[in-house]
């Protein structure tokens, strides 16, 4: 009830954001019955239903990351002083947040079966039988009936997925207490009394020395991934019946090329904190101006803040472009390839949630910064002096970025262009 009251009185975008993690789980959740309902009219063949199963992560994975970027920058769930006196500290918050975020997801899944069951027909008439196509017997099993565990289980699973990583990227955290070391009365070392850690009151990003400890990581696992998918694309020999088939020079591609792609991705994403620190400090390395040092001050600040989603948009970018190349090798002279309209369902469903997610974090940064911006008016700063930082930092980002997803999206499809 609470949640309703808090839905009912916000604001216009943040009723919009939650619209959009609703129409994210409807799609995520709309993909999972569809892989319900092809193994329902194909029973014969578990392998495939299998396999459309798996490619269902990749759309709930950015629907858990569009879920926790809005349910952290929802004012209305945020630690405060009413909800302090009301007896709601942070760990309630967070709970509160998981609560609204999952909610929000249930909503999509019910829009999601409402949908599904109208597109097999089990509603009414369908268009998809109207176009004559056979799509609703093909794709989505229509004419055979659904079990009723499996699709209680599966629309659950959203929700469920989403409400726990809410919980856990949103739970309050006791930062680390430091023990300086001091001597004794003779001369001996002895550690000092730690000091009461404090429980942050709230999801903050991490400090900007924290947000460069996954820099490395990230490049090991993006070059570990480039590794992989090159070994196993050019080791192995064509397998029509591949577990997990692609387009392009090979009938079918074993799960190592996958699982290598799957490695290179989330490298970007790791590595996206640290690669946004190190563009703010060469954006302030040498001697810089007002524009320049306050450019690179506020992204190595915000690193920890924006640089994930930066890091999912260049994973999304390099698979596109990569997908793109091949889907174009496969159709050949005449394109006749196309995508099929599952697979461009997940496709642009990613791509929003990504998008989504990128726009949530830096409206997020924009408004932890608001006391410093309010600082410099203060100070006599002008208007154009921001917003000529804030291009800057879009343009040095911009330019570090760009040329490293051109080059893990080459390298990725390199094996392919024999």
């Amino acid at each position: 009830m609470l949640s309703l009251r808090l839905a009912r009185g916000a604001r216009p975008s943040v009723l919009l954001r939650r619209s959009l993690v609703t129409v994210a789980a409807a799609g995520a959740s709309f993909l999972l019955l569809s892989a319900l309902g092809f193994a329902s009219g194909h029973p014969d063949d578990s392998q495939g239903a299998v396999v459309r199963l798996l490619w269902c992560l990749v759309p709930l994975a950015a629907t858990v990351q569009l879920a926790i970027a809005v349910g952290r920058a929802d004012p209305s769930t945020g630690p405060g002083p009413g909800f302090a006196a009301a007896g709601a500290g942070p760990a309630r918050a967070a709970l509160l947040a998981a609560v609204s975020m999952a909610a929000s997801c249930a909503l999509g899944g019910v829009l999601a079966l409402l949908v599904f069951l109208h597109l097999r027909g089990d509603l009414g008439a369908s268009w998809l039988d109207w176009a004559g196509s056979g799509a609703a017997d093909r794709l989505l099993g229509a004419g055979r009936p659904l079990p009723l565990a499996g699709t209680v289980t599966l629309l659950a699973v959203v929700p469920v997925v989403v409400g726990g990583a809410c919980a856990a990227g949103l739970w309050p955290r006791r930062p680390r207490a430091v023990h300086q070391p001091v001597r004794g009365p003779r001369g001996a070392r002895r550690p000092a009394a730690p000091a009461r850690p404090t429980v942050v009151t709230g999801p903050v990003a991490p400090r900007p020395h924290q947000a460069t400890s996954g820099l490395p990581w990230g490049i090991a696992l993006t070059a570990a991934g480039l590794a992989l998918q090159a070994y196993a694309s050019g080791k192995a020999p064509p397998l029509p019946d591949a577990l997990l088939a692609v387009p392009g020079r090979l009938g079918g591609s074993p799960p190592g090329v996958v699982g290598g792609w799957a490695l290179a991705a989330l490298g970007l994403v790791l590595a996206g904190p640290g690669l946004t620190h190190l563009c703010g400090r060469l954006l302030a390395v040498g001697r810089p101006g007002v524009l320049r040092l306050l450019a690179g001050r506020m992204l190595q600040q915000e690193a920890g803040l924006i640089g994930r989603p930066i890091g999912a948009l260049c994973a999304l970018a390099a698979a596109g472009f990569t997908v793109l190349e091949l889907y174009g090798r496969a159709s050949g002279p005449s394109g006749t390839h196309a995508f099929g309209p599952l697979t461009g369902l997940g496709a642009a469903l990613v791509t929003l949630c990504a998008a989504a997610t990128t726009l949530t974090a830096v409206v997020e940064a924009r408004n932890a910064r608001e006391r410093t911006t309010a600082a410099l008016f203060r100070l006599g700063a002008p208007a154009r002096l921001l917003r000529g930082a804030a291009a800057l930092r879009a343009t040095a980002l911009l330019a570090l970025l760009v040329p490293l997803v051109w080059v893990v999206a080459h390298l990725t499809a390199m094996p392919f262009h024999r």
